[in-house]
């Protein structure tokens, strides 16, 4: 389609408009860990890195972001699993209420995350309480784990939907077994789909509050749920932004690999 030199411009504009809508406040929460003046006056009066000295040297920081990490890892290993074990289910064989798997699958993904969180708040009472498993890491994994199983799954049916079946006839053709198709045809053409599917099912269970707070126990602190409690305290703002900002990064980071891994397969680089 051919677009005149004003309605480039225009687009371009309006482009910039709104990745500035969405970006710059990130970039100031990132400029704002690095201001020296507590109130966060603007412009900077200077720049410091005394408030990630005391975010390493705090305890609550610490925890917060130990629980992250292994809520995130242990999600984004299950997730792995089953949303493979889903996709190859739905793609490769052909069974009644196939459409409807598919459907229970990716739903997690469409419902708001608070409808997710009572739900499975309800169902952990109703179910795990009488076995005497309270709530704390276990439930958090669970509940990330539903929303991480729709992006490994989604990898991994896009990619598998793009493998021609007769690659695997041929490796049998020629004597190979199951698992040895598995392991030198279908494995390395399905690797970066689930190296991206992982990490963005990593960054998306890392920065989960929602879901976390319903699913959360009492002494269970991921580092979104730490940021929402200090919100109201004062003395701790800088150290807020410097969380913050580790959230940023350790968001977008995940994110732009998964991004770079898709468009290179997409680019016939497997």
């Amino acid at each position: 389609m051919h677009l005149t030199r004003t309605a480039r411009v225009v687009l371009g504009v309006l482009m910039a408009a709104g990745l500035a809508v969405v970006h710059v406040p990130l970039l100031l929460v990132v400029l704002n860990s690095f201001n020296a003046d507590r109130s966060f006056a603007w412009p900077p009066s200077g720049l410091t890195g005394e408030w990630w000295v005391r975010a390493a040297h705090s305890q609550g920081v610490r925890d917060a972001l130990w629980t992250s990490l292994q809520a995130g890892l242990a999600a984004t290993a299950i997730a792995l699993v089953l949303g493979v074990l889903a996709a190859f289910a739905v793609h490769r064989h052909r069974f009644f209420g196939r459409q409807t798997v598919s459907f229970l699958v990716v739903l997690p993904i469409a419902l708001p995350g608070i409808v997710t969180g009572i739900a499975l708040n309800a169902a952990f009472r109703t179910v795990l309480d009488p076995l005497g498993i309270g709530f704390g890491l276990f439930t958090v994994i669970v509940g990330h784990t539903t929303f991480c199983v729709v992006i490994v799954f989604n990898n991994v049916a896009a990619r598998l939907r793009r493998i021609a079946p007769s690659l695997a006839e041929a490796s049998a053709d020629l004597g190979a077994r199951p698992a040895q198709t598995f392991r030198y045809v279908t494995l390395p053409a399905l690797r970066s789909a689930l190296f991206a599917g992982a990490l963005l099912a990593f960054a998306l269970s890392f920065d989960e509050i929602v879901v976390t707070t319903f699913t959360a126990g009492p002494g269970t602190k991921t580092l979104p749920i730490w940021i929402y409690e200090n919100l109201a305290r004062p003395n701790q703002a800088p150290v807020i932004n410097v969380v913050a900002a580790l959230l940023i990064a350790l968001s977008v980071i995940p994110v732009y690999v998964a991004q770079r891994l898709s468009s290179d397969s997409a680019g016939g680089r497997l």
